[in-house]
């Protein structure tokens, strides 16, 4: 099975350390996990001030609050990072975990024009990889070049829809794609996610399923985005494009959602237009020699990320936790791997790594979600650890 080597030179973002860094690691003294400020003169210990990532999200300045936070030194990020990757753990050494915690871990669906219409295709093929391509092609006749710079919910979106109506090309994926509403789902339950360097999941059943490269905003209680990391939405589409009431399975499996390496809260250095303007790259590289390489371009998502947050949290969705709110994705590979016609899917093995110049790089290597670790760690453990280390 492919190795997988972390480094400050393959994880940090371009500009190092300059950004107001959090995460969380894997005290194996403590048993359980400690949010850190990493910095260039190491990892240090913060939960004696914020026992987690939600109080840190909390207060009115994080970065101001990080920065100013006391506590030990856990150690070098490069020592950590060498023991955080699954196959070169050393259990009494400690290691980088998802860099969230309480937060409820949602996620925006159909928030590109091409992403939609490869969901459209999922759709229209019931989830059939053999099928894809001939609907591709037919929906594309249908729809012609009209998406380009459709804004959601204007006139011009509805007129559209109306032609769809008409030509028998109308989806619910184009109704969230450009209808009024924003599609937002659960992706996985309060500290499920994976971190950086770990294992990530596909349901071992699914014949076609992808890496989703995205940004997740941070978002406190009150609404206030606070910060972003990034995130693998592992997709099933199959599942999904069997029937659309499958998306719960299709997408929140064991290990299937991966965030990291470490949430970068707004400051100085890093805002939200630089969400706004960034570009995220994927490779996905596969034991059988196979490499796809892609991205997504946030400058082309269709809604913008202070709507999709306000579209979640607001006067009929309260999270008294927080958020992490992942933004959606304008890939869709078609890459055929293997026979032609049957697009890509993935194999265990692959290392999919998703990087972001002022975000750094997640890197993971997928397996069938029952083969990974098993999520054991939850809400009422982590209370019971931070009681018992007197934290709370």
């Amino acid at each position: 099975m492919a190795s997988l080597a972390l480094s400050e030179e393959t994880t940090l973002p371009e500009d190092g350390f300059a950004g107001a860094l959090a995460g969380r690691v894997w005290r194996p003294e403590a048993a359980g996990p400690s949010v850190v400020a990493v910095r260039a003169d190491g990892v240090f210990d913060v939960s004696a001030d914020f026992p987690t990532v939600r109080d840190l999200c909390e207060v009115p300045s994080p970065a101001e609050a990080l920065r100013g936070a006391n506590g030990p030194r856990i150690g070098a990020l490069a020592d950590i990072l060498a023991h955080t990757a699954c196959d070169e753990r050393v259990p009494d050494r400690p290691r980088l975990l998802a860099p969230v915690d309480l937060q409820a871990i949602k996620a925006a669906g159909v928030t590109f024009a091409e992403s939609m219409l490869e969901r459209v295709i999922e759709e229209r093929a019931r989830g059939s990889r053999e099928g894809a391509a001939k609907e591709r092609e037919a929906f594309a006749a249908i729809l012609g070049g009209e998406l380009g710079g459709l804004k959601p919910g204007s006139p011009a979106a509805m007129r559209l829809k109306d032609t769809l109506v008409a030509a028998g090309g109308w989806s619910q994926y184009l109704e969230v794609g450009i209808g009024p509403d924003a599609e937002v789902f659960t992706k996985s339950q309060p500290m499920s996610a994976v971190g950086c360097g770990d294992d990530a999941g596909f349901h071992g059943a699914s014949q076609w399923n992808n890496p989703e490269p995205e940004v997740a905003l941070v978002v406190a209680s009150s609404g206030r985005i606070v910060g972003a990391t990034l995130a693998n939405d592992v997709n099933l589409r199959d599942f999904e494009g069997r029937s659309a009431l499958l998306l719960g399975k299709a997408k929140d499996q064991n290990a299937s959602c991966a965030l990291g390496p470490f949430l970068r809260i707004f400051d100085s250095t890093f805002s939200l237009d630089d969400v706004r303007h960034a570009s995220i790259a994927l490779r996905v590289e596969g034991e059988d020699g196979f490499r796809l390489e892609g991205g997504s371009s946030m400058a082309k998502i269709s809604r913008d990320p202070a709507d999709l947050v306000a579209q979640t949290l607001g006067p009929n969705h309260a999270y008294p936790d927080g958020l992490v709110l992942l933004l959606g994705t304008m890939f869709a590979p078609v890459a055929d791997r293997g026979a032609p016609g049957m697009g890509f899917t993935h194999k265990t093995g692959d290392i999919v790594t998703i990087g972001s110049a002022k975000l750094g790089r997640l890197v993971n290597r997928m397996r069938p979600c029952d083969e990974c670790e098993r999520w054991m760690f939850g809400t009422s453990a982590l209370m019971r650890n931070l009681a018992r280390r007197g934290l709370i």
